[in-house]
């Protein structure tokens, strides 16, 4: 996903067409033998995926969310869990913190996740805001992740290999695609060469994933939004490469959605391969969707097609009986122990001074200001699909005079429901039409549409999302005084299904002041819940 080429890329039409790739037709399974796209309904977009041992991992692109490029893990391709990020903390400079600049849309784009098996180490590259290339490593997918170094190089949508002799190679590029030659310890670059151009007839290629397999170099590319290429060398990783088509305008298995493509190939350990691309599926995001992966004779992966397209269902892998359940990416967060879960993600880097874990979680006001887009502290979570209501229990009793606190469908344009304390006098409110433009600047800081009056320390805020795509869909909030009775508050918001923001929309918790610091609220209990 290029910056400067986001909107050249990324211009064509994100539904579906009729399916143009070639492969063999899958019969429909009974549902106890198969499994449903997407695999994740939730927003996990640039996937690079591996296999370690008998675990998959994952690794997806978050942008301005802190901390970055999630981990996820699964034993059976199908059920997954969020295990940590590779990037603890946005330290890329004041704009990630909201401290004089913002950077909406920069961040983490697509990046790689590679295993070495030498050192038992992973590693997660991906360069940051076209200046340069960032390397970090753990020996375990939860963490602690630690940067290895930095490199000068940007490795633009890059993938990483480390080859059968252990060396590291980087594949990277937008429609010039390149290939670099990493030092033994993979800090430095030793060298780097242009290996393809893509023709004109393909247009824009990015979005690389590298591999080496049967003796063979791929360089797996996607043409953005509607299709997926392959390069492959028998050569060396150097090349020459020759390139073939994977798939084109492919009709995908969300309906409204978006034609499957930017992921990354993984084998299982009896051999069967996989492909994990993503959906384009606004407002909800980009959904990850599986399906099964052969091999022509002389060495060309085909996507195995149900109908002349990818399919809703497909045989469950075979893969051995897993040591335990994934946890879930629904449920109840009481906030308890000493950190927050990983399902959790900042808008920008927190102030954490200002926030804790523990008995719930605590928000102190982070930043004085009338625009939730410029607020610290804001702790978002992704929306599940096809519609799903996040319900939280909001202890309000230490705000003070011009603090706003509340749950939001957060995204260039938001709408939240929650308490503002003005006079000494608290209602429960809901907001609209707080929007950015193209460029992520604030136009509207919101617009006060209902009201009600509420009494006592406590209420219980609860926003319902319709994230199927195609169209606008709604999302509607209401309260409760008593956790058991809600009442709906002011009209649907309308959640757009522009893909120029590239994150789809997620819940949001905020507190922040509008005149001075020092109040907070304690959330003591999320829940997202499906129908």
């Amino acid at each position: 996903m290029s910056w400067t080429h986001q909107y050249l890329s990324r211009r064509r039409a994100l539904t579906a067409t009729a399916g143009l790739a070639a492969g063999a037709l899958v019969p429909t399974l009974a549902p106890a033998a198969a499994y449903t796209n997407p695999v994740i309904w939730q927003d996990f977009a640039d996937i690079d995926v591996i296999r370690v041992g008998d675990a998959f991992y994952a690794s997806a692109s978050t942008m301005h969310y802190s901390p970055g490029a999630p981990i996820l893990r699964s034993y059976d391709l199908v059920n997954w869990e969020i295990a940590g990020h590779s990037v603890p903390v946005l330290d890329f400079g004041a704009k990630y913190d909201l401290n004089g600049a913002r950077g909406y849309v920069r961040g983490i784009w697509a990046s790689s996740l590679a295993y070495r098996p030498s050192n038992r180490t992973f590693y997660w590259l991906g360069q940051i805001d076209f200046a340069r290339t960032y390397v970090y490593t753990a020996t375990a997918a939860e963490g602690p992740w630690n940067r290895l170094t930095t490199i000068s190089t940007p490795y633009y949508d890059a993938g990483l290999l480390v080859d059968s002799d252990d060396t590291l190679y980087v594949a990277y590029g937008n429609t010039t695609i390149s290939v670099a030659q990493l030092s033994p310890d993979g800090r430095t670059q030793v060298r780097t060469q242009q290996v393809f151009t893509t023709p004109s007839s393909v247009g824009t290629l990015e979005g690389s994933r590298f591999y080496k397999i049967n003796g063979q170099y791929y360089i797996f590319l996607t043409r953005p939004a509607n299709g997926q290429y392959i390069l492959k060398s028998s050569r060396g990783p150097f090349g020459p490469y020759t390139m073939r088509q994977v798939l084109l305008d492919l009709r995908g298995p969300i309906p409204g959605g978006g034609v499957p493509h930017q992921g990354g190939l993984v084998q299982t350990q009896s051999g069967a391969w996989y492909y994990l691309a993503f959906v384009d599926a606004y407002p909800g995001g980009r959904m990850p969707a599986l399906a099964p992966v052969t091999w022509t004779p002389d060495g060309w992966p085909v996507v195995q097609l149900v109908d002349g397209a990818w399919g809703t269902s497909y045989p469950r892998p075979a893969v051995p009986t897993p040591p335990r359940q994934v946890t879930p990416l629904v449920g109840v967060d009481t906030f308890d122990g000493t950190t927050l879960k990983p399902r959790w993600e900042w808008n920008h880097n927190p102030d954490n001074t200002k926030w804790s874990v523990g008995n719930g979680l605590t928000l102190r006001t982070a930043t004085v200001t009338n625009d939730l887009y410029w607020a610290r502290n804001t702790l978002t979570h992704r929306i599940q699909g096809p519609t799903s209501t996040a319900t939280v229990q909001l202890d309000h009793s230490a705000m003070r005079d011009g603090d706003r606190a509340g749950l939001a469908l957060l995204r260039d344009s938001s709408a939240w429901i929650g308490v503002r304390r003005d006079g000494g006098a608290t209602r429960v409110v809901m907001v609209n039409g707080l929007t950015m433009d193209s460029n992520w600047n604030t136009t509207g800081t919101g617009t006060e549409v209902a009201s009600a009056a509420v009494s006592g320390g406590r209420v219980w805020l609860r926003a319902t999302a319709d994230i199927r795509p195609g169209s606008a869909r709604p999302g509607t909030f209401s309260y409760s005084t008593d956790g058991t009775t809600f009442t709906r508050l002011g009209p649907a918001f309308s959640m757009g299904n522009d893909w120029r923001f590239f994150m789809g929309y997620r819940f949001a918790l905020f507190n922040h002041a509008t005149q001075a610091l020092g109040g907070a609220v304690r959330v003591t209990r999320f829940e997202l819940s499906t129908p």
